[in-house]
């Protein structure tokens, strides 16, 4: 007689065994397939060299910067490559004429193309004032010829004031989120963000036609040291002082009533041209009287802006963060 086998009964059992290891180490590949492709970012973010984002910032997050260009007697020149801020303050002191140019579209497009390259199914790009520069529109333009969907987005602003919420969407990105999420991330920095910078003299705003209706003070302008704001995109007057110590005080107790009635917490940015010193010390008196407040950062404009505000410039980029309460021991400023 030939020998039984084994039961149908575990028959069945091992090839439902089978199936069930087979399936098993099917999933297991899926899942780490997926977890690879929810790490890789799919949104890149992209702004220019007037953000003025530290390169810290800009490796960390993996933010593309496009630089805009200046022109110094004669001479086009790469900012933040080709010279330096200490370089335009000395060339305006001597009367050199400086003057500044946006990127063209072909260079937008080009890196548009690359971060495609490099995976991007989606990019948002994010822009000083379209008032006060063609960066935008150059922008614009290249996005019309992109393979993937770019959002390019007029910040109305500049410095680290836009800067903070570039930061703020490429770390939506890199979290896995989709478009809209990235864009109103951005956006929501930068609808309550400002910029308050005071001017040694209006002479270089006059000349790169930036002042607007701060034209008003011109008459006036040796005598004065003018508080002005960025404004909806445009640079407007505030208030003005009779030196620069009380400017800077001024501008110091706005952003601190700012702060304080806003209720939530901050990113601030101290801004300079050739005024290290000064810039340190407002940075030193902002931390010591909002100590709710994250460091504040203290950076060097570039030669584009710097060379349309001239040396001594000092401003202060203000960033609030939606949804973030101000610590009650903040709530009131030291004296």
């Amino acid at each position: 007689m030939t020998a039984a086998g084994p039961p149908l009964g575990d028959k069945l059992n091992d090839r439902l065994g089978d199936r069930l290891r087979r399936w098993r180490r099917t999933r297991a590949t899926e899942l780490v397939q997926q977890e690879a492709a929810g790490a890789r970012v799919d949104v890149r973010v992209v702004t220019d060299s007037t953000a003025y984002l530290p390169e810290s910032f800009v490796e960390r997050h993996g933010i593309e910067v496009i630089p805009l260009h200046v022109v110094v007697g004669g001479q086009e020149l790469v900012e933040g490559r080709d010279i330096s801020a200490a370089e335009v303050a000395a060339a305006l002191r001597e009367y050199t004429i400086v003057t500044t140019s946006r990127p063209s579209p072909a260079m937008f497009a080009e890196v548009y193309a690359r971060l495609v390259d490099e995976g991007a199914t989606h990019i948002v790009s994010v822009h000083l004032s379209s008032q006060m520069s063609g960066t935008y529109e150059a922008a614009a333009l290249a996005a019309t010829e992109a393979s993937v969907p770019v959002e390019v987005i007029d910040s109305e602003t500049i410095g680290m004031a836009m800067g903070f919420s570039v930061v703020a969407g490429a770390e939506v990105a890199a979290a896995g989120g989709e478009l809209d999420a990235v864009t109103e991330a951005i956006h929501a920095r930068l609808r309550p963000s400002g910029v308050l910078f005071y001017v040694d003299t209006l002479e270089h705003l006059r000349r790169g036609g930036r002042i607007g209706a701060a034209s008003a003070l011109l008459g006036s302008a040796l005598a004065i040291k003018p508080i002005l704001a960025v404004r909806s995109g445009r640079i407007m007057p505030v208030e003005k002082v009779r030196t620069s110590s009380r400017a800077v005080a001024r501008i110091e107790a706005m952003v601190l009533e700012y702060v304080t009635k806003g209720g939530v917490n901050v990113d601030l940015a101290v801004h300079h041209l050739d005024a290290a010193a000064r810039a340190e010390q407002i940075a030193a008196h902002l931390e010591g009287r909002l100590p709710g407040s994250p460091e504040v950062l203290v950076v060097e404009l570039g030669a584009v802006v710097g060379a349309h505000v001239g040396p001594g410039t000092v401003a202060i980029a203000i960033s609030p963060r939606p949804g973030e309460p101000l610590p009650a021991s903040a709530a009131s400023p030291r004296p």
